[in-house]
């Protein structure tokens, strides 16, 4: 059993009765440099009102770096000892205690809380905490943070620097934003200051109250952003078809898609802006697009999306199953529908767009094999004709969409 205790930055005067007995017990204590010096040195004994324990201090060990290939190692070596392992905060909340957890199982790893950075921040600033969105670039590009930007909306980042989050902000249309830093809190050292007035220390959150700068736009979460949202040249599901598109993919918290001829990426982008847990793969084969999609996904705030640059079929083996599978452009290529639908879970959709007779034919023989749902979308656009206005019709799409659960 693994204890892990939770320690602000007011340190050993802000620990629980229960968390003070679990360090003085320990026989190894383990943390960061910071978060050990926060305990002192002999280890107070709680039963014997605070006199150094009689058994000694336990012996100090600093978190190895990088941590995560070299955690594993650590804990062998103190296998069978009395371990207490220091955190920030709430050890559960994008902290050391999920990481334990998820190595050893719950049944190995007790946790115990202090208040974390968030709720510390929100009592502060007098928000409630159920309607704040939080954001963490620790060991993540900011960039995730762009999907949560809306107006009106409450967002705390935890791991970035006020420059680095007012720039983002301006590039994204939120230059009006109130941005509050909070330094060391908790401690005797705190601060809450506008961004432009803190001198922020290692330990702080920032606070942004959206606003939208003038003539800026805001892009929802939902499916169907602009077209003009994307850098491409001309491969992109076209708006209205995308969102369709992706009514059908039906994507879910934590999912994985597909995005097989992602041409500028725009499937798999609105797929994963849809939850911060979903994710998605991104298979083209021309290098240029493939670079595309990564600005594209950048720019549009899921810095995650993994790009596979190379022709499928072939490229595809290797990876990780998927819960969704969108097929934009390749339905000709021999093997290729027949691979992704191998790939597919149980339970998982297969959705395929065709713009060609020579593609349509494929998909209708799919569709006779495995049945599914075909539909064709025929999109016109208002447009001058002369001295008036009429419509422009676009190319229909035909969308072929089966799940595996009713094919079998």
């Amino acid at each position: 059993m693994i204890t892990v205790v939770g320690i602000g930055a007011d340190g050993w005067d802000g620990l629980t009765p229960a968390s003070r007995r679990a360090i003085a017990a320990a026989e190894v204590l383990v943390g960061s440099r910071r978060q050990l010096g926060l305990v002192p040195d002999p280890v107070p004994d709680p039963e014997r009102d605070g006199s150094p324990r009689a058994a000694g201090s336990p012996s100090r060990v600093v978190l190895p770096s990088p941590l995560l290939p070299n955690l594993e190692p650590l804990l062998e070596s103190l296998a069978g000892r009395e371990v207490c392992v220091l955190a920030s905060g709430d050890p559960m909340f994008h902290g050391i205690g999920s990481t334990l957890v998820r190595l050893l199982g719950p049944d190995r790893v007790r946790v115990l809380p202090h208040v974390s950075s968030v709720s510390l921040a929100c009592a502060r600033l007098g928000w409630p905490v159920e309607q704040v969105e939080v954001v963490s670039a620790v060991g993540r590009p900011l960039d995730a943070l762009r999907p949560a930007l809306a107006p009106g909306r409450r967002v705390l980042v935890l791991g970035s620097s006020p420059d680095a989050v007012t720039r983002l902000l301006a590039e994204a249309g939120y230059a009006a934003s109130r941005v509050t830093v909070l330094s060391d809190l908790g401690a005797a050292t705190e601060s809450v200051r506008p961004a432009d007035q803190a001198a922020p220390t290692r330990l702080h959150v920032i606070a942004i109250e959206c606003a939208l700068a003038p003539g800026a736009e805001p892009l929802p979460r939902v499916p169907g952003l602009p077209d003009d949202a994307y850098e491409h040249d001309g491969q992109l599901t076209k708006r209205e078809v995308r969102a369709v598109t992706l009514s059908r993919l039906a994507p879910l918290p934590g999912e994985l898609l597909w995005d097989v001829g992602a041409g500028a990426g725009s499937v798999a982008i609105e797929w994963m802006r849809t939850h911060p847990s979903c994710r998605a793969v991104a298979i083209e084969s021309h290098p240029e697009r493939a670079a595309r999609i990564r600005r594209n996904a950048d720019t549009l705030g899921v810095p995650a999306l993994q790009v596979v640059e190379g022709r499928a079929p072939d490229v595809l083996d290797g990876l990780p199953v998927p819960d969704a599978v969108f097929v934009g452009g390749g339905a000709t290529v021999p093997g290729l529908l027949d691979r992704c639908w191998a790939a597919l879970r149980p339970g998982g959709r297969l959705v395929a767009n065709a713009v060609t007779l020579e593609t349509e034919a494929v998909l209708a023989d799919w569709y006779v094999r495995l049945g599914g749902d075909l539909v064709r979308l025929a999109v016109q656009r208002a447009a001058p004709v002369g001295g008036f206005t009429g419509w422009r019709a676009a190319m229909p799409v035909t969308i072929w969409t089966v799940t595996k659960r009713d094919a079998s």
